[in-house]
């Protein structure tokens, strides 16, 4: 009679209001949300097209999504007639999440752009589904090979093409902001036979004693280094840009050319 009794306690509180709304999950979720919102910060601060708080969003809610898809249907289940694949919803967040990725992909003729950006927003999903999982150590270590490869490997790269004698060049633009002048840049490098391997840009306001012509001095202008790769017609293509107008100056990182 007492066996009885707590085989059946036990069948009640398997199968009976749903479980998992314990500190263990809000842990769980904590984990998801802190990790996501530091992929973000650094995507926030390189002014990516997804930020801090598209990130942080993604990884939280793909642990959310475990966690219900773990819990969520412990009220509904009976032995022997109904059985749920937890892993089920979990699997849809790596198909749900292309959708974004796949909005944050842009082409431009030849040009391809927020590739990084989209693959990040993936892994921060599998990050925050791993934290939802109970796995917060793969989740940890995931987040921290997401850094290693993105501020990690540039530098790796750049060093072993100096060792190997590849010369790639950089390349810096100054032009007036709010004219779109970076596409007609990026277009023509492109054009030329380079690849954009980094870029990074500095708003820069008026004011400024830079060699530019007086009328322009007081107007909001960006100064844009491009990391180029390829080979290409690197003189001919500065040439060409020299003369766009809205340009303000061109210059390698190692002399002024214009």
């Amino acid at each position: 009679m007492q066996v009885g009794t707590v085989n059946q306690m036990t069948v009640l509180a398997s199968f009976g209001e749903p479980i998992g709304q314990g500190w263990t999950q809000v842990g769980e979720l904590a984990v998801a949300f802190g990790l996501s919102a530091v992929i973000g910060l650094e995507r926030e601060i390189k002014q990516k097209a997804a930020g801090i708080r598209t990130y942080t969003v993604v990884g939280f809610a793909s642990a959310l999504f475990v966690l219900v898809s773990k819990y969520g249907f412990t009220d509904v289940l009976a032995p022997g007639r109904v059985i749920l694949d937890p892993s089920r919803v979990a699997a849809q967040i790596v198909s749900g999440v292309g959708f974004i990725g796949g909005g944050i992909i842009f082409v431009r003729r030849d040009m391809v752009r927020g590739l990084t950006t989209a693959a990040s927003v993936w892994l921060t999903a599998a990050i925050g589904a791993a934290a939802g999982a109970g796995l917060p150590i793969l989740a940890a270590l995931s987040t921290g090979a997401y850094f290693g490869a993105v501020l990690g490997l540039p530098p790796a790269t750049r060093l072993i093409t100096r060792r190997l004698g590849i010369q790639w060049p950089s390349l810096r633009v100054h032009y007036l902001d709010g004219r779109g002048l970076l596409r007609e840049v990026l277009a023509a490098l492109t054009q030329a036979g380079f690849f954009v391997a980094d870029i990074t840009t500095v708003h820069l306001t008026g004011d400024r004693n830079d060699g530019a012509p007086e009328a322009n001095r007081d107007r909001p202008s960006v100064e844009a280094t491009v990391q180029l790769g390829g080979k290409g017609d690197l003189q001919g293509v500065i040439a060409r840009l020299s003369e766009v107008d809205g340009v303000l100056a061109i210059s390698t990182i190692e002399e002024q050319v214009s």
